[in-house]
């Protein structure tokens, strides 16, 4: 109507108040104006300018990103960079399914990207009272998103502190104390399989030594698939802090695949029979052994002979560089065994992941039934 008359805006005015039956100018307009005032904001950090929306979506209160928007940029920058992830202390999530996993853990979102509004009503909204809800463009998703496929939702979370999530109560209920430590295993795919196969086996926690790639790296993230919110992940410890997470009554044991022997033989070795780790062992510190020092010595065994009892611990080595010296002493400190899994003869080795798939769940089979027989002598006995 204001271009009917030629953007005149007196003759519009005129209409208006004809229109209201002569009650004069709507009560409201001054409100509007001053609303209309706020629905563009220039923010002068970042360049971007946003349109304020309202009591779109159950109450939340979203802002649509204009051209130009470096905040998801931002984001993405955290997704793919360790040092951007500790130095501001955020870790990238994307994805419907991984979100709700992370809010149901009781994980802090602070900002959270969607490309439509039908994305954003498949979060739990009660839990986004505190995020940042930002709509951008489908378009601009698919540039700095880390799938082939973007589902049309990042969101950047305070980094989680494992001691402070809520798990799952039936995952707690199923769990055996089985800790699971990764000593530098560095690729990103075997670190997240590992991860989803620990939180399958029921495992108590997992620990990453420093040397280990990061657990909030995207990639990781896929092949983990929510295990990070199913069981506690402590990243980037030394050796002493290792310690500080294990029960003190625990046994730690090792796997290591340079005694194999093939399935043909089986060949198990004796129990007195040792194995020095002086051949394949690096030291995370880079001071060097004196000379003469005696290197950790273990008992080899076959995994499916019975090793998890009670409080055990197993150390998965990584495929580049191995177990690491330290790892070898803290198994000779608890009397613990180095483990094989034997294989067919001409397959060279299992990768990280597999062995510990193999072995994780081995320990768990043998936890259960080790309950199963105390609580069948107790009641014998009682």
């Amino acid at each position: 109507m204001f271009e009917l008359f030629g953007g005149d805006p007196w003759l519009s005015y005129i209409l208006t108040f004809l229109k209201q039956g002569r009650e004069g100018p709507d009560k409201n307009d001054g409100k509007h104006a001053n609303e209309k005032k706020r629905q563009e904001v220039t923010n002068n950090r970042t360049g971007h300018v946003n349109e304020w929306i309202k009591d779109k979506l159950d109450g939340l209160r979203y802002e649509k990103a204009a051209a130009g928007d470096k905040r998801l940029a931002h984001a993405a920058s955290i997704g793919r960079s360790r040092a951007f992830r500790d130095k501001e202390g955020m870790v990238l999530l994307e994805g419907r399914r991984l979100i709700c996993d992370a809010l149901a853990a009781g994980a802090s979102p602070q900002k959270l990207f969607f490309s439509a509004v039908e994305r954003l009503q498949e979060l739990p909204l009660d839990k986004l009272q505190q995020a940042k809800l930002i709509k951008v463009k489908f378009e601009d998703m698919k540039t700095w998103s880390d799938l082939v496929t973007p589902q049309g939702v990042i969101a950047i979370f305070s980094k989680p502190d494992a001691s402070h999530l809520a798990f799952p109560k039936d995952t707690i209920l199923q769990s055996v104390p089985l800790f699971l430590i990764c000593d530098r295993v560095r690729d990103p795919g075997n670190i997240g399989t590992i991860l989803r196969c620990a939180a399958a086996a029921g495992c108590d926690r997992v620990l990453l030594t420093k040397g280990c790639v990061d657990a909030w790296e995207p990639k990781v993230l896929r092949a983990a698939m929510g295990a990070h919110f199913r069981l506690p992940v402590f990243s980037n410890l030394n050796w002493n802090d290792i310690s500080k997470h294990l029960p003190l009554d625990i046994t730690v044991h090792v796997a290591d695949n340079r005694f194999t022997k093939d399935l043909e033989s089986e060949t198990i070795p004796t129990t007195t029979e040792k194995a020095s780790c002086s051949e394949y062992i690096e030291s995370d510190t880079e001071e060097e052994s004196d000379d003469g020092l005696a290197l950790p010595r273990a008992e080899q065994q076959v995994y499916h002979e019975r090793w998890a009892q009670r409080s055990t611990a197993l150390v998965i080595g990584g495929e580049t560089h191995g177990l690491s010296l330290d790892a070898l002493q803290l198994a000779e400190k608890t009397e613990g065994k180095i483990l094989f899994v034997p294989m067919a003869a001409g397959v060279e080795s299992l990768n990280s992941a597999m062995a510990a798939s193999i072995l994780l769940f081995e320990g768990r089979r043998q936890l259960l039934l080790d309950k199963g027989q105390r609580k069948a002598r107790s009641k014998l006995y009682s």
